[in-house]
Formats: structure tokens, sequence, C-alpha cells
């Protein structure tokens, strides 16, 4: 074999083992992606970055989450209205802060409801003591102020018993009450816990400035419950339990009792001869 021979001979093997060689890269490159992909998916999640996949069932599944609560804040927001009574009333008022609100055996305030504008009116009470039972909201304080006056004026001396009376306070007076003459004749003359008009305050007991017949029957027929009778709507005032009404009220008859709800409501209530229940075709409450 000649040199020339030997030479091409050489070159072909060098060629065919440089071929070889490339192929071999070539395989090793192309199934570097794929243990490439498959390292990335296998150690992806535990690093996170195959968050993008998953994320979105993961978000669609918390939106309806987040979006339930707008849904669920309209049935817990009319609390102030829908919260469990303080008593066993049949209804929850609604807007426990009007001036004209029914509060009786069948409409009770919320739970949560306490007047946020009580006041001390300035008015005579048959005690010296600054607490709560002096207190009446606002607007119902300036009446009772102008009602004693113009009580004055014609000669009859009015006292305070008792105004605004929290439900705690409430609930202690009826018991008192039901252990002395039993909750059936308690019902007749106090209010369970919720029910009552001295927690609106909005309402006031009243007496002579002598204190005798404070709340009591014989308070009737006096001249100072004759005066209230006649004068109290002039100042937004009726008297809330009248005689003969006991069967529509629930309550017998309190001359002494008097409910601020503005001088021409009032004066309508007194004009026609009704109670509050009968004025809001809300009857009977004793039932």
């Amino acid at each position: 074999m000649n040199k020339k021979m030997k030479y091409s001979l050489t070159l072909l093997v060098a060629i065919s083992i440089v071929s070889g060689c490339s192929s071999k890269e070539e395989v090793k490159s192309t199934a570097s992606p794929s243990s490439s992909t498959a390292a990335t998916a296998t150690s992806t999640p535990s690093l996170g970055t195959a968050s993008p996949t998953p994320m979105p069932s993961a978000t669609a599944t918390a939106s309806p989450q987040t979006s339930s609560k707008p849904t669920q804040s309209p049935a817990s927001s009319p609390k102030p209205s829908g919260t469990p009574s303080k008593s066993d009333a049949v209804q929850v008022i609604a807007k426990p802060e009007s001036v004209t609100v029914l509060v009786n055996k069948q409409f009770s305030l919320p739970s949560s409801y306490e007047p946020t504008d009580l006041v001390y009116p300035d008015i005579t009470f048959t005690f010296t003591e600054k607490v709560e039972k002096r207190k009446m909201r606002s607007v119902a304080a300036t009446a009772i102020e102008k009602l004693f006056a113009g009580a004055k004026k014609d000669g009859i001396n009015l006292a305070g018993v008792s105004a605004y009376r929290s439900y705690a306070t409430q609930k202690s007076v009826f018991q008192r009450y039901v252990q002395k003459d039993g909750e059936e004749k308690a019902k007749t003359y106090s209010a369970v816990p919720g029910t009552s008009e001295h927690e609106t305050g909005l309402a006031i007991d009243v007496t002579g400035s002598d204190g005798k017949c404070a709340a009591e029957d014989c308070f009737g027929g006096t001249k100072e419950a004759i005066w209230l009778e006649k004068h109290a709507p002039e100042y937004g005032f009726i008297i809330r339990y009248p005689q003969g009404k006991a069967a529509i009220t629930g309550y017998q008859y309190e001359p002494w009792h008097i409910r601020y709800v503005g001088v021409d409501t009032a004066k309508d209530i007194v004009a026609k001869k009704m109670t509050m229940e009968e004025f809001y075709n809300a009857v009977p409450a004793s039932k």
C-alpha cells in the first residue's frame, strides 16, 4: 500500500471517529432538555416555581369564599333591627330611636339599644340623687321642662318619679314585682325587660310635688292628674295607659305615666280618643 492510500485510509477513519463522537453529543444534547424538564418539574413544586399552574385553581377556590363575605354582610348587618329581643315579645322594633316608636308586649326593643342622647332635664324629682332614672332623651327632656313650667303657671306643682331605665334596671324591677305578686299579676302593671317604655328614654312617671301617691292608684283624680290629662298633649305627651283601655294596651290605668310622641301626634291621638296601639293599628297588645 502506497503512502497516498495509507493517508486516505487514515483520513477516512478520522472522519468516522469524529462523526461518531458528534452523534453521541447530539443524543446527549437531545436528552438533556427532557431530563432538565423532568428535573425542573420534580423540583419546581417544592420551590414554588410551578405555582402559576395551581394558583388559578386556588384563586378560583378562594374567590367564592372572598366574594361570599359581602353576601353574608347584609344578613348580619340588620342586627340592630333583627337582633333577638330582650324579652319574649313577638317582634323586634326596627327603628327604636324613633320618637313615635311603639313599645309594648308585642313590640320589643332590640337587645343592643340604648339611647345615645340621654340628658338630665331641669325639673324637680321626688329624690335628689343624679341617677339613671332622672334621665330622658334630649327632645323629651326639653318638652318635660316646658310641661312642668306650664303646670306651675297654672298653680300645679309636679315632680318626676322615674324616667329612663336601662334593660338591667327594668329586669330588676320586674323580678321584684314577680316575687311580690307573681308573674301573671306583675305583667298587668310592669313590663318584661325589653318591652318597657322607660327604656326608650321618652317616658316619665310624674306625681305631685309632695311625692304622695307616686306611681300609685291614688294619683288618679288628683288635681295634678287632671291637669296632666288635659294639658300634656300641648307639650307632646300622652297618658300612655288611659282608663278603660287595659285590654288594648295590656296595662292597667296609669294616670302618672306620660309618654312623649311630639305635639302633633299627641294632639291627634287624644282628639281621636285612641291609644298608641289603636292609632298605629297594632291591637291587641295584651294577647
